[in-house]
């Protein structure tokens, strides 16, 4: 008869840090937490980048010995000084991620963060600590001649941008996002803080805009954690490099429980031709993410001869979550073209892919698949289409279309260009279509709408010349100048701008 009694709690926790040998620090790094008061689970995996499975396997270990009030738990009064001696818990380092960090800039950045918009998850976001944004811009500050040179976040959603104008005003910074919602914040915080950020809107799986090709001395960005987003964010990171020092600084982690995928990810950017200057272990942190224990790794990665020459073009599909996820089915039901051409009043076969850096230049009715939309494509393809009728197939719950106010918006935006039908629940629940015919209207707005991709300057003056304004090219140009509600879009493509700021040209040129 088995008489062996079960293990205490401590020597739970012991057999434990034993087990993780090299990594029992992981251990320790909890334990020394729940010494330093009460936490939630959140908080456990936040302060110490443990990922979450062994957070709990260490919580489930300590049992009895902790106590547990509304969801925070300690190690018991009685017992912190036998744990503390077990373990050598004063020993390990304090997780203080405010540590050297100006008090002024950190409140400012908790401002920002907070009055930001939510996390989307079909988008992979999650959410990086104020503290965060503000270490990778000094990191950045600190490494890096940042004295006029140009920085390029490639994707915002930490709002790192507004960090670097924070500690280093002198640097050119510019962000790229697919998201209109950051965009539009990214804007209003730097007006009312007096920062200079440049602001251009991309879906990097159709390209990055011409003018930002060999733009960049740095290129930051976090991507989606899969190797397809790494590939294709490094990708475009490799293109907007400038050719003669410049630097790719990027976030990504995974668990020490799958480092076969740390391994994926890692080869993806040495098939770039990536060299590994630098990787900081834990640097980034989050609210979420624990699978990974809420923290990323900083990579400092250098081009090579060969990086730009190997950015080959990649899948569309990136994301862990949502109609874009990696997971998710390409197939389009058979029943989609017909509606299609039921609206069109013509044939359509198939629907074609969406995708808008060139001009899509079609003369008779076509059909595109923007089932896979995030909310921008609608209005880029209605920007890049040249066909009298076009229809789209999206998701019956597009935010272009769910409402009186959203759809009056889109209508405004291009109702010089395109009259709009909507038809929602066609031809099912999931589905709707939109068709676009074009409205003739002859006005400088019609004609700046026309010709989306070219340089947003050179468009508008053409515009005052070809329809009927008795100006000469030098007259046409300073009028535009005056005009022109931000001075440097003039320079960009109007396909290439952020919604809002479209929506500013367009009232400009009325």
């Amino acid at each position: 008869m088995d008489n062996a009694q079960p293990p205490t709690p401590i020597e739970a926790v012991r057999s434990l840090h034993a087990e993780h040998g090299l990594l029992g620090h992981d251990v320790r790094r909890v334990l020394a937490e729940l010494i330093s008061g009460p936490r939630s689970l959140d908080e456990l995996i936040r302060r110490t980048g443990v990922p979450r499975r062994t957070v709990e396997r260490v919580l489930a270990a300590a049992g009895d010995d902790l106590d547990e009030r509304t969801g925070a738990r300690r190690i018991k009064d009685s017992l912190l000084a036998r744990y503390r001696q077990e373990f050598s818990l004063d020993a390990v380092p304090s997780p203080d991620v405010e540590a050297g960090l100006d008090a002024a800039a950190l409140e400012a950045m908790r401002g920002f963060v907070e009055s930001g918009p939510r996390p989307r998850s079909a988008l992979d976001h999650v959410t990086a600590t104020p503290e965060t944004a503000l270490r990778r811009a000094l990191w950045l500050r600190d490494n890096f001649d940042l004295d006029g040179r140009k920085i390029l976040c490639l994707g915002d959603h930490d709002l790192t941008s507004l960090a670097l104008s924070l500690v280093a005003p002198s640097a050119q910074v510019r962000v790229v996002d697919l998201d209109e919602r950051i965009l539009q914040h990214v804007d209003a915080v730097a007006a009312r803080n007096g920062f200079t950020i440049g602001l251009t809107h991309a879906d990097l799986r159709f390209g990055v805009p011409p003018t930002l090709e060999g733009w960049a001395d740095a290129v930051f960005t976090d991507p989606p954690y899969t190797p397809e987003g790494i590939g294709l964010f490094a990708t475009r990171a490799a293109e907007c490099l400038a050719p003669d020092n410049s630097r790719m600084v990027l976030a990504y982690g995974y668990s020490a429980l799958t480092p076969a995928l740390g391994l994926k990810v890692q080869q993806e950017l040495v098939r770039l031709g990536f060299a590994f200057e630098a990787i900081l272990p834990k640097f980034h942190r989050y609210y979420g993410a624990q699978a990974i224990g809420s923290a990323s790794d900083l990579y400092v990665c250098q081009p090579t001869a060969q990086t730009r020459k190997l950015a080959l073009r990649q899948d569309q599909a990136i994301y862990t979550h949502g109609p874009q996820s990696v997971e998710a089915s390409g197939d389009t039901a058979e029943a989609l073209p017909q509606a299609a051409a039921e609206r069109l009043g013509a044939p359509v076969t198939e629907l074609r892919r969406a995708g808008w850096a060139r001009p899509v230049r079609e003369g008779g009715p076509v059909a595109f698949d923007l089932r896979a939309d995030p909310g921008p494509w609608l209005l880029r393809m209605l920007l890049a289409c040249s066909a009298q009728k076009v229809a789209f197939v999206l998701s019956n719950n597009h935010p272009d279309i769910t409402s009186e106010r959203a759809q009056s918006e889109l209508r405004d935006l291009v109702a010089a260009k395109y009259r709009l039908k909507l038809h929602r629940s066609t031809p099912d629940g999931k589905h709707a279509v939109v068709v676009a015919e074009r409205a003739e209207t002859g006005s400088a707005e019609d004609f700046l709408l026309q010709r989306a991709h070219g340089k947003l300057g050179n468009i508008w003056r053409e515009a005052f010349i070809s329809t009927g304004e008795d100006l000469t090219k030098r007259q046409a140009r300073e009028k535009v100048a005056e005009l022109a509600p931000h001075p440097e879009d003039l320079e960009l493509r109007l396909i290439d701008l952020p919604r809002h700021r479209i929506a500013e040209v367009l009232r400009a040129v009325r």
